[in-house]
């Protein structure tokens, strides 16, 4: 049903009308696309929103050979690039792949290495990822794309029940490591509830699949390579935000960034500040924020892989400074964390000097037009900084 309605709104006998963007055409299928009216009551301009962060990139990377300037969605395409080059059992799938993807992210990759390498699929997430088992027990490099984070629930059953215990179900006979699911995620200004959710906690509960998020270009084609390469099925989440945001230099020829490693992106001595994905951004400006405002020294870990996630380099470093903020878009309650905070407790209750914060989204289905006021932007971690060190 919900694929269905993905696909088009059409009424049996009547037209539907909505208010949105654009000059009030009608669709082909018989029902009206989302449209803005021009005699509207309500703004007729659409105001452009301004990003919740500054990307800032890493510097470049030299040891992997000569670089490239790419945004994310390139360094992900080259990446599948070199996959399908060096694996002939590589073979990529999903919604829409086999022309570039609603995100470009394939683009050029059927006409290189032909429609059995890549190719489309029906709407059926579960189909999806059910095929990629089955071609990854039978030997081959499996690359599932979900078009979004938020449709991957159909697949939950798929990726939980099948894929995750697939090698200890068989006491290692069989398994189907070789699978990798892609999928756009997080917040990216418009998406509204049903593209702009960050499900990985779902996932972070369940042994035997691994889940990946970068930050940036660099990072997206090192990880995605280590997903690729890994002997265990990965879930790989895409900062969709970024896809075009995000502009770095990166190595053309493949290279591997270890799983399950955090990366110290900026080191510090008062507060550690822990985020994935598209937070980091946020929390390095945080971090300024603070040293510039407060004369707080904060150290920024990028934890890259939530499951398994690395709890000695986040551990290391709060027995440093003493003081936790762990920040992600997902809603608070039950969201990853809180499973850094109970561990830190544990391993670091002597070394605290304030209570560990968790500066997250609400716990409420991710909103539109009230987005600004739901992601956990800078000035709702600065604030949390405050409160930690004048505790």
């Amino acid at each position: 049903m919900a694929a269905a309605a993905r696909f088009f709104i059409r009424g049996a006998n009547s037209k539907l009308s909505i208010t949105g963007i654009g000059n009030g055409s009608q669709s082909s299928f018989g029902g009206t696309l989302v449209k803005l009216s021009p005699s509207s009551n309500s703004r007729t301009k659409t105001q452009r929103r301004h990003a919740h962060f500054t990307f800032q990139p890493d510097p470049e990377r030299t040891q992997y050979g000569p670089t490239q300037k790419m945004n994310l969605f390139q360094s992900v395409t080259s990446a599948l690039d070199n996959t399908l080059a060096s694996d002939p059992t590589a073979v990529i799938f999903g919604e829409d792949v086999a022309f570039g993807g609603v995100f470009r992210c394939t683009v050029g990759l059927r006409d290189k290495y032909g429609k059995d390498r890549v190719f489309n699929t029906p709407l059926c997430e579960q189909g999806i990822v059910g095929f990629g088992i089955g071609a990854a027990v039978a030997g081959a490099t499996a690359i599932a794309e979900i078009q979004f984070a938020d449709y991957i629930y159909p697949a939950f059953d798929q990726i939980v029940n099948e894929a995750a215990k697939y090698r200890y179900r068989s006491g290692n006979l069989f398994d189907c490591g070789s699978l990798t699911i892609r999928a756009p995620w997080g917040c990216v200004g418009h998406g509204s509830l049903y593209h702009s959710q960050s499900p990985e906690a779902f996932f972070a509960h369940c042994p035997g699949i691994k889940v990946v998020i970068p930050r940036s270009p660099v990072q997206a084609k090192g990880l995605l390579l280590s997903c690729i390469a890994d002997q265990n099925p990965c879930i790989f989440f895409e900062p969709k935000i970024l896809y075009r945001a995000a502009v770095e230099q990166v190595p053309v020829e493949p290279y591997t960034i270890p799983l399950s490693q955090a990366d110290i992106v900026q080191e510090g001595s008062d507060v550690t500040l822990v985020a994935w994905g598209t937070q980091i951004h946020v929390m390095r400006e945080v971090a300024n924020m603070a040293q510039e405002k407060l004369g707080v020294s904060c150290e920024v870990i990028d934890l890259q892989t939530i499951l398994p996630w690395d709890v000695e380099t986040v551990c290391k470093s709060v027995v440093k400074t003493g003081r936790l903020l762990i920040s992600h878009e997902a809603p608070i309650t039950g969201g990853f964390a809180a499973e850094i905070s109970s561990s830190v407790q544990e391993e670091c209750f002597l070394n605290l000097e304030a209570p560990i914060s968790r500066v997250c989204g609400y716990d409420t289905p991710f909103p539109h037009i009230f987005e600004p006021f739901y992601i956990p932007d800078k000035w709702k971690c600065f604030d949390a900084i405050k409160k930690m060190i004048n505790y």
